[in-house]
């Protein structure tokens, strides 16, 4: 299961916005995520396609930590709603 870009630009806005040097775009993160929880695999386990496993584990708690994945959470709730 990943997210398309159709999908991805549906919530794009619940997510911050990428400064600096950042070889891993949002999209990939998700999609990393994704596997990991379909799959049930340890971070280390994640297919080398979606980069540095520290680098998407580091990022995906800062955003568990800063409200950023509730927000996602809440933005695709309220549509189904609607």
């Amino acid at each position: 299961m990943e997210i398309s870009e159709e999908q991805y630009a549906r919530i794009e806005e619940s997510l911050p916005v990428q400064r600096g040097n950042v070889s891993l775009s949002n999209l990939q993160l998700l999609n990393a995520l994704l596997y990991v929880a379909e799959h049930g695999c340890k971070w280390r386990g994640l297919p080398k396609r979606f980069g540095n496993w520290h680098t998407i584990y580091t990022r995906m708690n800062r955003w568990s930590k800063s409200g950023v994945l509730d927000r996602i959470f809440e933005k695709l709730q309220r549509e189904q709603i609607d």
